[in-house]
Protein backbone atom coordinates (compact mmCIF):
# COMPACT_ATOMS: atom_id res chain seq x y z
CA UNK A 1 0.00 0.00 0.00
CA UNK A 2 1.30 3.46 -0.91
CA UNK A 3 1.72 5.89 1.99
CA UNK A 4 2.26 9.63 1.47
CA UNK A 5 2.25 12.77 3.59
CA UNK A 6 0.32 15.94 2.80
CA UNK A 7 1.97 19.15 3.98
CA UNK A 8 0.94 22.79 3.78
CA UNK A 9 2.53 26.17 4.57
CA UNK A 10 0.48 27.63 7.41
CA UNK A 11 0.54 30.34 10.06
CA UNK A 12 1.29 32.86 7.33
CA UNK A 13 -0.84 35.70 8.62
CA UNK A 14 0.46 38.71 10.54
CA UNK A 15 -1.36 40.70 13.22
CA UNK A 16 -4.97 41.26 12.09
CA UNK A 17 -4.17 40.11 8.55
CA UNK A 18 -4.97 36.46 7.83
CA UNK A 19 -3.81 34.17 5.03
CA UNK A 20 -5.87 31.14 4.08
CA UNK A 21 -8.04 28.92 6.25
CA UNK A 22 -5.50 27.32 8.57
CA UNK A 23 -8.04 25.66 10.84
CA UNK A 24 -9.72 23.87 7.95
CA UNK A 25 -6.44 22.88 6.29
CA UNK A 26 -5.18 21.44 9.57
CA UNK A 27 -8.07 18.99 9.33
CA UNK A 28 -6.80 17.80 5.93
CA UNK A 29 -2.99 17.79 5.97
CA UNK A 30 -0.76 15.54 8.05
CA UNK A 31 2.19 17.94 8.38
CA UNK A 32 2.22 21.73 8.83
CA UNK A 33 5.07 24.05 7.85
CA UNK A 34 4.60 26.96 10.23
CA UNK A 35 5.96 30.41 9.34
CA UNK A 36 8.54 31.68 11.85
CA UNK A 37 8.30 35.47 11.65
CA UNK A 38 10.44 36.03 8.56
CA UNK A 39 8.22 36.16 5.49
CA UNK A 40 5.09 36.06 7.68
CA UNK A 41 3.66 35.34 11.15
CA UNK A 42 4.10 36.76 14.64
CA UNK A 43 4.05 35.20 18.14
CA UNK A 44 0.24 35.12 18.38
CA UNK A 45 -0.18 33.61 14.92
CA UNK A 46 2.49 31.04 15.66
CA UNK A 47 0.85 30.10 18.95
CA UNK A 48 -2.62 29.67 17.42
CA UNK A 49 -1.28 27.56 14.57
CA UNK A 50 0.85 25.38 16.83
CA UNK A 51 -1.97 24.78 19.29
CA UNK A 52 -4.45 23.83 16.54
CA UNK A 53 -1.93 21.56 14.81
CA UNK A 54 -1.14 19.79 18.08
CA UNK A 55 -4.82 19.33 18.90
CA UNK A 56 -5.42 17.75 15.48
CA UNK A 57 -2.39 15.48 15.61
CA UNK A 58 -0.58 17.22 12.76
CA UNK A 59 3.23 17.01 12.71
CA UNK A 60 4.84 20.45 12.96
CA UNK A 61 7.76 21.88 11.01
CA UNK A 62 9.46 25.28 10.95
CA UNK A 63 9.09 27.26 7.71
CA UNK A 64 11.85 29.91 7.64
CA UNK A 65 12.15 32.38 4.78
CA UNK A 66 13.67 35.72 3.88
CA UNK A 67 12.65 38.50 6.29
CA UNK A 68 10.55 40.18 3.62
CA UNK A 69 6.89 40.40 4.61
CA UNK A 70 6.16 42.90 1.84
CA UNK A 71 7.30 40.38 -0.75
CA UNK A 72 6.00 37.36 1.21
CA UNK A 73 9.49 35.88 1.09
CA UNK A 74 9.32 35.43 -2.67
CA UNK A 75 12.18 37.81 -3.48
CA UNK A 76 15.83 36.85 -3.09
CA UNK A 77 17.57 39.09 -0.55
CA UNK A 78 21.35 39.15 -1.17
CA UNK A 79 22.98 37.39 1.79
CA UNK A 80 26.17 35.43 2.39
CA UNK A 81 25.85 31.76 3.39
CA UNK A 82 26.74 32.50 7.05
CA UNK A 83 24.05 35.21 7.11
CA UNK A 84 21.54 32.72 5.69
CA UNK A 85 22.50 30.18 8.37
CA UNK A 86 22.01 32.71 11.17
CA UNK A 87 18.69 33.92 9.76
CA UNK A 88 17.37 30.36 9.51
CA UNK A 89 18.62 29.47 13.00
CA UNK A 90 16.97 32.57 14.50
CA UNK A 91 13.61 31.76 12.90
CA UNK A 92 13.69 28.12 13.96
CA UNK A 93 14.48 29.31 17.47
CA UNK A 94 11.57 31.73 17.46
CA UNK A 95 9.08 29.00 16.54
CA UNK A 96 10.66 26.55 18.99
CA UNK A 97 10.32 29.12 21.78
CA UNK A 98 6.60 29.61 21.11
CA UNK A 99 6.19 25.84 20.78
CA UNK A 100 7.68 25.37 24.25
CA UNK A 101 5.00 27.67 25.68
CA UNK A 102 2.26 26.01 23.65
CA UNK A 103 2.99 22.39 24.46
CA UNK A 104 3.94 21.71 20.85
CA UNK A 105 7.03 20.10 19.32
CA UNK A 106 8.84 21.27 16.18
CA UNK A 107 10.06 18.15 14.33
CA UNK A 108 11.46 19.33 11.00
CA UNK A 109 12.38 22.33 8.84
CA UNK A 110 11.24 23.27 5.34
CA UNK A 111 12.59 26.47 3.72
CA UNK A 112 10.10 28.90 2.21
CA UNK A 113 9.70 30.63 -1.14
CA UNK A 114 12.70 32.35 -2.68
CA UNK A 115 15.02 30.90 -0.03
CA UNK A 116 13.89 27.41 -0.93
CA UNK A 117 14.20 28.07 -4.65
CA UNK A 118 17.72 29.46 -4.20
CA UNK A 119 18.77 26.47 -2.10
CA UNK A 120 17.31 24.14 -4.71
CA UNK A 121 20.04 25.14 -7.18
CA UNK A 122 22.75 26.87 -5.08
CA UNK A 123 24.73 24.39 -3.00
CA UNK A 124 26.34 27.05 -0.79
CA UNK A 125 22.92 28.34 0.27
CA UNK A 126 21.67 24.79 0.74
CA UNK A 127 24.67 23.90 2.90
CA UNK A 128 24.07 27.01 5.04
CA UNK A 129 20.47 25.97 5.70
CA UNK A 130 21.51 22.39 6.46
CA UNK A 131 24.17 23.70 8.88
CA UNK A 132 21.57 25.78 10.71
CA UNK A 133 19.18 22.84 11.01
CA UNK A 134 21.88 20.44 12.16
CA UNK A 135 22.96 22.87 14.90
CA UNK A 136 19.54 22.86 16.57
CA UNK A 137 18.66 20.61 19.50
CA UNK A 138 16.09 17.88 19.12
CA UNK A 139 17.37 16.11 16.01
CA UNK A 140 15.30 18.07 13.51
CA UNK A 141 14.62 16.56 10.09
CA UNK A 142 14.70 18.41 6.77
CA UNK A 143 11.92 18.47 4.17
CA UNK A 144 13.40 19.38 0.78
CA UNK A 145 12.21 19.63 -2.80
CA UNK A 146 12.92 16.31 -4.50
CA UNK A 147 16.09 16.11 -6.59
CA UNK A 148 17.54 19.48 -5.55
CA UNK A 149 20.74 20.72 -3.95
CA UNK A 150 18.80 21.23 -0.72
CA UNK A 151 18.04 17.53 -0.61
CA UNK A 152 21.68 16.63 -1.31
CA UNK A 153 22.97 19.12 1.29
CA UNK A 154 20.67 17.72 3.96
CA UNK A 155 21.91 14.20 3.43
CA UNK A 156 25.55 15.33 3.30
CA UNK A 157 25.04 17.04 6.68
CA UNK A 158 23.70 13.81 8.16
CA UNK A 159 20.17 15.16 8.61
CA UNK A 160 17.12 12.90 8.33
CA UNK A 161 16.11 14.24 4.91
CA UNK A 162 12.75 13.70 3.25
CA UNK A 163 11.68 14.60 -0.27
CA UNK A 164 8.60 16.51 -1.36
CA UNK A 165 6.76 17.22 -4.57
CA UNK A 166 4.13 19.87 -5.22
CA UNK A 167 0.49 19.26 -6.02
CA UNK A 168 -0.11 22.68 -7.52
CA UNK A 169 3.19 23.73 -9.11
CA UNK A 170 4.50 23.04 -12.61
CA UNK A 171 7.96 21.54 -13.13
CA UNK A 172 10.82 22.11 -15.57
CA UNK A 173 12.76 19.22 -17.17
CA UNK A 174 15.67 19.84 -14.74
CA UNK A 175 13.38 19.22 -11.75
CA UNK A 176 13.16 22.88 -10.72
CA UNK A 177 9.79 24.54 -10.22
CA UNK A 178 8.53 26.86 -12.94
CA UNK A 179 8.95 30.45 -11.75
CA UNK A 180 5.74 32.02 -10.50
CA UNK A 181 6.40 34.85 -12.97
CA UNK A 182 5.77 32.44 -15.86
CA UNK A 183 2.36 31.38 -17.23
CA UNK A 184 1.21 27.99 -16.00
CA UNK A 185 3.51 27.95 -12.96
CA UNK A 186 0.61 27.34 -10.58
CA UNK A 187 -2.03 24.67 -11.22
CA UNK A 188 -5.44 25.96 -10.17
CA UNK A 189 -7.56 23.02 -11.36
CA UNK A 190 -7.83 20.68 -8.36
CA UNK A 191 -8.97 17.77 -10.51
CA UNK A 192 -6.00 18.14 -12.85
CA UNK A 193 -3.60 18.40 -9.91
CA UNK A 194 -5.01 15.27 -8.28
CA UNK A 195 -4.87 13.29 -11.54
CA UNK A 196 -1.22 14.31 -12.08
CA UNK A 197 -0.32 13.18 -8.56
CA UNK A 198 -1.93 9.79 -9.06
CA UNK A 199 0.00 9.31 -12.31
CA UNK A 200 3.19 10.22 -10.45
CA UNK A 201 2.48 7.74 -7.65
CA UNK A 202 1.88 5.02 -10.24
CA UNK A 203 5.02 5.72 -12.28
CA UNK A 204 7.47 7.61 -10.03
CA UNK A 205 7.78 10.19 -12.81
CA UNK A 206 6.64 13.81 -12.69
CA UNK A 207 5.17 15.49 -15.75
CA UNK A 208 7.10 18.61 -16.80
CA UNK A 209 6.70 21.52 -19.18
CA UNK A 210 8.67 21.04 -22.38
CA UNK A 211 9.94 17.51 -21.84
CA UNK A 212 9.27 13.91 -20.90
CA UNK A 213 8.30 13.03 -17.32
CA UNK A 214 11.26 12.90 -14.94
CA UNK A 215 11.93 10.54 -12.00
CA UNK A 216 11.48 12.07 -8.55
CA UNK A 217 11.25 10.66 -5.03
CA UNK A 218 8.55 11.77 -2.63
CA UNK A 219 7.57 11.11 0.93
CA UNK A 220 5.40 14.24 1.06
CA UNK A 221 3.12 16.30 -1.19
CA UNK A 222 2.79 20.05 -0.65
CA UNK A 223 -0.58 21.72 -1.11
CA UNK A 224 -0.14 25.46 -0.70
CA UNK A 225 -2.30 27.20 1.87
CA UNK A 226 -1.96 30.73 0.47
CA UNK A 227 -3.30 30.32 -3.09
CA UNK A 228 -6.90 30.95 -4.18
CA UNK A 229 -8.90 27.75 -3.84
CA UNK A 230 -6.29 26.23 -1.49
CA UNK A 231 -8.88 24.50 0.66
CA UNK A 232 -10.66 23.01 -2.36
CA UNK A 233 -7.31 21.87 -3.76
CA UNK A 234 -6.27 20.19 -0.53
CA UNK A 235 -9.68 18.58 -0.02
CA UNK A 236 -9.86 17.19 -3.55
CA UNK A 237 -6.26 15.98 -3.56
CA UNK A 238 -6.72 14.12 -0.28
CA UNK A 239 -10.01 12.59 -1.43
CA UNK A 240 -8.46 11.42 -4.72
CA UNK A 241 -5.51 9.84 -2.92
CA UNK A 242 -7.73 7.99 -0.45
CA UNK A 243 -10.07 6.85 -3.23
CA UNK A 244 -7.06 5.39 -5.03
CA UNK A 245 -6.09 3.41 -1.93
CA UNK A 246 -3.28 5.71 -0.83
CA UNK A 247 -2.76 6.13 2.92
CA UNK A 248 -2.29 9.76 3.93
CA UNK A 249 0.02 9.89 6.97
CA UNK A 250 2.94 12.02 8.24
CA UNK A 251 6.35 11.41 6.69
CA UNK A 252 7.74 11.45 10.24
CA UNK A 253 6.60 8.68 12.61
Amino acid sequence: MIRIDLNSDLGEGFGPWTMGDDAALLGIVSSANVACGGHASDPETMARTLETATAKGVVIGAHPGYADREGFGRRIIPMTPPEIARMVAAQIGALAGIAALSGATVRYVKPHGALSNLAAENRAAADAIAEAVAAQPGGLALLAISGTEMEHAGRAAGLPTYSEIFADRAYLPNGQLVSRSQPGAVIHDAGAAAARLLRFLETGRMEVIGGDPIPLAAQSICVHGDSPGALQMATQVRAALIAAGVTVAPFLP
